[in-house]
């Protein structure tokens, strides 16, 4: 789970850019007395990646809508979808696209439903700070963590240039479980296949603050994490460039908005169905996320969304509230 900055932090922070951009209470129903029209509660559950960004909204939008009370949980991706499709959350935060069998759940219960991307993302491979490698090709990087792999020291990766003194060095992995959408979309990009890594790594479960520790504390230390760590937790670890073919590419705002970072930047969802956006707090909640997207992500360590992205978010959410 990512917890480096309690959410309230977050969102005192996000109010500023917020009310710098002259407010959106319009969207929310909100505004001076316009508050209490709204009534309800929402749940949100499901990838503790979004959750930070989800959170932080959510507490803006209660600020603006003090009759609306909005519970944020992290099951995970996978478990977020379970719960949606199950009819226990109106939205559900996820770090990948929803799967074929989950999608079939929701159908077989008659709900229609979106992905609504609320932020872009990136997954940077972090190394201990006294690793000497700074920049690894995606091949180098499967041979690490495919399932299978035989790489047992820092040498035993084909084509890495490393010194001869630390060649020598544990290679010392640590990953999430398998509930977590960063282990599903990291497999897919790197291995070719869901669920597909090796099987001795350290499985920190939901927890990517562990990765961050354990990497920081060994020196043969590799993990995956969210590129929204890597500005929170300065020294501690260090994140290596990617070569997918055209040469090195750092995980920078930049080149994950430009498409550059590959395969590792993502887009970030938040799934809503349509029984719930007929829901006037529902409907507000979503609309007043993607006008606030900018502020809470930057607030929250990610990468904003595109206008393109933003324009393909509101109609998503006017489609799915008109069924």
């Amino acid at each position: 789970m990512r917890n480096w900055l309690p959410a309230a932090a977050l969102a005192a922070t996000a109010s500023i850019f917020v009310a710098g951009c002259g407010g959106s209470g319009d969207s929310a129903g909100g505004g001076e007395g316009g508050g209490e029209s709204l009534s309800g509660n929402i749940r949100v559950d499901g990838s503790s990646t979004v959750a930070p960004l989800s959170e932080t909204i959510a507490e803006l939008f209660q600020q603006e809508n003090n009759g609306v009370q909005v519970t944020v949980g992290t099951s995970g991706t996978g478990g977020g979808f379970e719960k949606f499709c199950n009819g226990e959350t109106d939205l559900s935060d996820a770090s990948r696209p929803i799967k074929d069998d989950e999608a079939a759940n929701c159908e077989a219960a008659g709900i229609s439903f979106d992905s609504i991307t609320v932020a872009n993302d990136a997954l940077s491979v972090v190394v201990n700070p006294e690793n000497p490698a700074t920049c690894m090709t995606v091949d180098q990087v499967r041979q690490i963590w495919d399932l299978g792999s035989t790489v047992n020291t820092w040498g035993d990766v084909e084509g890495l240039d490393v010194p001869a003194e630390f060649a020598g060095t544990p290679m010392q992995p640590f990953g999430p479980g398998v509930d977590s959408g960063t282990f599903d979309y990291f497999t897919e990009a790197i291995n070719g296949e869901e669920g597909k890594i090796r099987e001795n790594y350290t499985d920190i479960g939901e927890d990517d603050n562990a990765a961050v520790t354990g990497v920081s504390g060994a020196v043969g230390g590799i993990g995956f994490i969210p590129y929204s760590f890597i500005t929170e937790v300065g020294d501690a670890v260090k994140a290596v460039e990617i070569d997918n073919g055209s040469g090195c590419v750092a995980g920078t705002l930049e080149n994950v908005q430009g498409g550059t970072y590959t395969p590792l930047g993502r887009e970030l969802f938040v799934y809503a169905k349509d029984q719930s956006l007929n829901r006037p707090e529902v409907l507000a909640f979503m609309e007043f996320y993607v006008d606030n997207s900018d502020a809470a992500a930057e607030a929250a360590s990610y990468i904003p969304l595109t206008d393109e992205q933003k324009e393909e978010a509101r109609a998503k959410i006017a489609e799915l509230e008109a069924k």
